[in-house]
């Protein structure tokens, strides 16, 4: 008789390892983008999340540098998408999101999209030092 264990950290050697839908890289330096992340992990997305600052890991054809000033997700058939189109990407492997993903990643949805992030990367940086800010203080 087969016997099923209860408890979850067990393995079975019959066990399947199962890939994540998405590959998720993100800057691991900026509190935002933690928090963000943080939130993503917490929901049950299924996603590897990669700290390129961490793991010095860049998606393929992307600079380190690259990585850093833009949102990256490889889909597990290796297309690689950023920006509007990855957060999309993620959406549609997050519980609770994933009609936001289906939605914002079809045109002119993906394209306003863009457009807003777009707009909010060149005030990315300030909202960084303003968090940093923030979290310094909460420390002292």
């Amino acid at each position: 008789m087969d016997q099923k264990s209860s408890k979850p950290s067990e393995s079975k050697s019959d066990d399947a390892v199962t890939p994540a839908a998405v590959e998720v890289f993100y800057d691991g330096g900026c509190p935002l983008c933690r928090a963000e992340i943080g939130y993503y992990q917490r929901s049950g997305a299924d996603a590897l999340f990669t700290d390129v600052t961490q793991d010095g890991a860049s998606p393929p054809g992307v600079s380190c540098a690259q990585a850093l000033k833009r949102f990256h997700v490889r889909d597990s058939q290796g297309r690689l998408r950023s920006g509007a189109a990855a957060f999309a990407a993620l959406w549609r492997v997050t519980p609770g999101w994933r009609w936001l993903g289906i939605i914002g990643g079809l045109p002119p949805f993906v394209w306003i999209g863009e457009g807003a992030y777009q707009l909010f990367l060149p005030i990315r940086p300030v909202l960084q030092k303003l968090a940093r800010r923030w979290s310094r203080a909460d420390i002292t």
